[in-house]
């Protein structure tokens, strides 16, 4: 009886590890993405799809299907930086970037087909610093959100840090000694700060969020100790937490149509329906 005992313990030894070497971040989006969106009551009909290359959520009001990166998911190891990802992408859906960079293209093509090529309007519309920078935001304000989902989901939004650093960023940060992507990951920080403070207090045990606390630490305390920035960015996550608020109440409301895509599907009727051919 003891042998036989001996043996299964063994077994179960050798066995257990082969079942935590099959978590796999793509099996885990369908479970971990029907969390986020029963928990913030987002439209229940939505289902999700791995994608390889970029994921093109232009079409999601319409097929209800939100397409998820391969590529992303191999930054994440377990269900909270998977959800991370999931929030992100959630987050540009709300928030309506589809619709906005349709706006961005149709005032693109207004400028182009009004000014010469070498106009000055011409050139800062179509210039790659200006893409930059909306992209930028875009990512920004999709984090922010995707950290309110995650929180509401009973996820860790320190995971949406941590997959953002362990993404790749520029080489001027690189150079400079900052985590990846310290301007998207310090964002978030900054939101939690202000909105969530029990968060960042509870932490996230991985060498990648401790990294990025050697960096984000002092430029907090610096900021505590100036009464000007302290009141500054204090103002700042005020109107984020109010914008987000908002966008998110908006979504729901509409049933799964943002505001920037309601708006440009008014645009594209009007333009439709001119009786001018």
């Amino acid at each position: 009886m003891k042998k036989i005992l001996s043996t299964l313990f063994l077994l179960s030894i050798l066995i257990v590890p082969s079942y935590a070497a099959e978590w796999k971040a793509s099996d885990r989006v369908a479970t971990v993405g029907k969390n986020i969106i029963s928990k913030n009551n987002l439209p229940a009909k939505t289902t999700f799809k791995v994608v390889e290359g970029i994921a093109d959520n232009s079409d999601t009001s319409a097929t209800n299907i939100i397409k998820i990166s391969a590529s992303d998911l191999t930054y994440t190891g377990n269900d909270h930086e998977v959800a991370a990802v999931i929030s992100n992408e959630i987050g540009h859906i709300i928030n309506g970037k589809a619709s906005k960079d349709k706006f961005r293209d149709i005032a693109k093509s207004a400028i182009s087909n009004t000014f010469s090529s070498d106009n000055i309007l011409s050139v800062a519309a179509n210039s790659e610093y200006l893409k930059n920078k909306s992209n930028l935001s875009d990512n920004k304000a999709a984090d922010i959100t995707g950290a309110d989902l995650m929180i509401q989901a009973g996820y860790n939004p320190l995971a949406m840090i941590v997959v953002l650093t362990k993404m790749p960023g520029s080489s001027l940060e690189a150079l400079q000694g900052k985590p990846s992507n310290t301007e998207r990951a310090m964002n978030v920080f900054d939101y939690l700060t202000y909105n969530y403070p029990s968060k960042i207090k509870a932490g996230y045990g991985c060498q990648e969020y401790r990294a990025f606390l050697e960096y984000a630490n002092p430029i907090v305390e610096e900021r505590n100790s100036n009464k000007k920035k302290l009141e500054k960015f204090n103002k700042e996550q005020e109107k984020n937490k109010k914008e987000r608020a908002k966008n998110v109440a908006q979504y729901k409301a509409t049933g799964g149509v943002a505001g920037w895509d309601a708006s440009y599907m008014i645009l594209k009727t009007l333009t439709e329906s001119s009786e001018i051919k």
